[in-house]
């Protein structure tokens, strides 16, 4: 039986220099792809046992027998040439399927939970929208209950501005949840977790 609810999971494929290419240049490539690995295999722990339908969404090839299992994920492409259009043509196929709330995260952040996801769902209940934003200015969680083409459109991403910037394109009847790290350079990795520990090996 088809949920309402919709998670749409955006993965890089984990190619040596291919992810993570701004820790990389602290870390070196293959610390920074064990990283990434590291991120990936979080994100599944705290998505896979939610009762909503997930999709993952490949930004090269759909691979088969890695660690996201088909009986949990359905398994796409990412299509578009910048990702407010990829991120738009996943929401679409979502909203088109008969999804009542949709939410997008990304495959990186070590601080998600999966209560923050059900929150977010939670949330959609009495809002339009739902953010979570990241403490670099960008977000790690989008959720919507009615397609708005304006926040896939003209936004610099991967920049300080995209949380601003995006907010700006939202009607009042919208929510944020807690900020978080988001894993983008070595001083964004705490000392005191496991993937500093792959840093000083």
């Amino acid at each position: 039986m088809k949920s309402k609810n919709l998670l749409l999971l955006f993965t890089r494929n984990p190619e040596l220099g291919k992810v993570k290419s701004r820790l990389a240049k602290d870390i070196g490539a293959e610390k920074a792809l064990r990283i990434y690995k590291e991120l990936m295999l979080h994100t599944k722990n705290i998505s896979q046992n939610l009762e909503v339908d997930k999709w993952v969404y490949y930004s090269e090839k759909i691979a088969k027998n890695d660690i996201w299992e088909e009986i949990h994920y359905t398994k796409k492409l990412q299509e578009g040439a910048d990702l407010g259009v990829r991120m738009e043509k996943g929401f679409l196929e979502g909203f088109r399927q008969g999804y009542e709330n949709i939410i997008i995260i990304g495959s990186d952040i070590y601080d998600l939970q999966q209560f923050h996801i059900e929150e977010a769902f939670k949330k959609l209940e009495n809002h339009e929208t739902v953010i979570g934003p990241s403490e670099d200015g960008g977000y790690y969680l989008l959720g919507m209950k009615n397609f708005n083409k304006k926040v896939f459109e003209n936004k610099n991403w991967g920049t300080d501005s995209v949380l601003e910037d995006t907010l700006l394109n939202l009607k009042e009847n919208y929510c944020l949840l807690e900020t978080l790290n988001d894993i983008d350079v070595i001083s964004d990795i705490k000392t005191d977790s496991y993937l500093h520990k792959i840093i000083q090996e």
